[in-house]
């Protein structure tokens, strides 16, 4: 195929602009993701059955379901330049910063701490990852080129607000 094997590569050979997102974890009160009223991770927090691995570093980004939709139509709109846009809000978190918030949100107690070596035993490897070295993204390229706004600029808001 010309224009290469990728979606962005098929788009500019065809002369289309080609504008992607990088979407990272989503919620709402009525989402099929997994931080939703009746979601996994929710659900999880709940039970008290998501526990804070090591020291929590890990740096989460999200987006609430309608911030998604607002990009999704600035960029179906023509705004920006063709390329990937991280579709995140303002406020990059540590796992020990929003995981007990997020049980706080939605009336549960804090989240279990457990150290790394017990973490590798249940999510494994990757599990302890996602709560130990993930980095955040930024959408300050997202905000600038699309003229983007965010309705829940923070997960604090949107988790209150947003998970109702």
């Amino acid at each position: 195929m010309s224009g290469g094997n990728s979606l962005p590569g098929a788009s500019r050979a065809r002369g289309y602009a080609y504008r992607g997102f990088r979407s990272p974890v989503w919620y709402s009160l009525w989402a099929w993701g997994a931080i939703a009223k009746d979601g996994l991770i929710v659900e999880l927090v709940r039970r008290r059955r998501l526990p804070v691995i090591g020291d929590g570093a890990g740096i989460w980004s999200f987006i609430h379901v309608q911030d998604v939709a607002r990009a999704t139509m600035a960029a179906m709109s023509g705004r920006g330049a063709p390329g990937i846009y991280n579709v995140v809000d303002d406020e990059p978190a540590a796992v020990s910063t929003w995981l007990p918030f997020l049980g706080s949100a939605i009336g549960a107690k804090p989240p279990r701490k457990v150290p790394v070596w017990l973490g590798r035993l249940v999510p494994g490897a990757g599990g302890v990852s996602m709560m130990t070295k993930i980095r955040g993204g930024s959408n300050a390229k997202a905000k600038r080129e699309l003229s983007w706004q965010l309705i829940y600029p923070s997960w604090r808001s949107g988790f209150v607000e947003g998970l109702g």
